[in-house]
């Protein structure tokens, strides 16, 4: 979970294994995924396109962009029944907030990802707050995971090793173009896993802003 950016001139391997991690390890988490999103397709493409060259970095598949948002536990330690009390309490808190429009522009190169901030971040962090608020309706507010602080963005990079943050740099520096404006209308509840170097999940349940 990120809860600052800043540029970076060192690079270091995003895919270390996390504690609780390992391969077969899945985990229910909420995000914002991307499908259907063409504007924010075409930005993370022409972007990619200038790091598609370089070593040192894997370019996450348009159909796995994702923002993440609030993890949940470990499948195998949260019951099914668990997850369902989650989800209805996640559809009542999220009743109250319509849908969200920000925007993304040029990338920043952080140690381990070249992503996109993402402003503004009020409403996405408003969204968040009610996630954590199911959370805590069912679990009480001592088992949510994640701190409070919370950064939005969405990578579109991922390093898988370390060395200098310059190429990268120059590669984003180097494309010309004008941001671009998303519109989330849901939060997913996923089902994910990292096995293979990139993130990817089934969705377990949409939860639509608004009602």
């Amino acid at each position: 979970m990120v809860t600052e950016l800043g540029a970076s001139d060192r690079m270091r391997d995003h895919w270390w294994w996390r504690p609780g991690w390992s391969v077969g390890t899945r985990m229910y988490t909420w995000h914002v995924t991307f499908g259907g999103q063409a504007a924010l397709h075409q930005i993370t493409e022409r972007y990619q396109a200038a790091l598609g060259a370089l070593p040192g970095v894997d370019l996450i598949p348009l159909q796995w962009l994702h923002l993440t948002m609030q993890g949940v536990g470990f499948t195998d330690q949260v019951p099914d029944a668990e997850v369902r009390k989650i989800t209805a309490a996640a559809e009542e808190h999220l009743t109250a907030h319509p849908p969200i429009t920000f925007t993304v522009g040029a990338p920043i190169v952080d140690p381990e990802a070249i992503l996109f901030r993402v402003e503004p971040a009020d409403q996405l962090r408003r969204v968040r707050d009610s996630v954590r608020a199911a959370i805590t309706d069912v679990w009480g507010a001592h088992r949510v995971p994640d701190a409070p602080e919370w950064t939005p963005h969405v990578s579109l990079a991922y390093s898988n090793g370390e060395g200098s943050a310059a190429p990268y740099l120059e590669a984003v520096h180097g494309v010309a173009a004008d941001p671009v404006t998303v519109t989330v209308n849901a939060v997913q509840l996923i089902r994910l896993d990292r096995d293979t170097k990139v993130y990817k999940w089934d969705t377990v349940a949409s939860v639509p802003l608004g009602g």
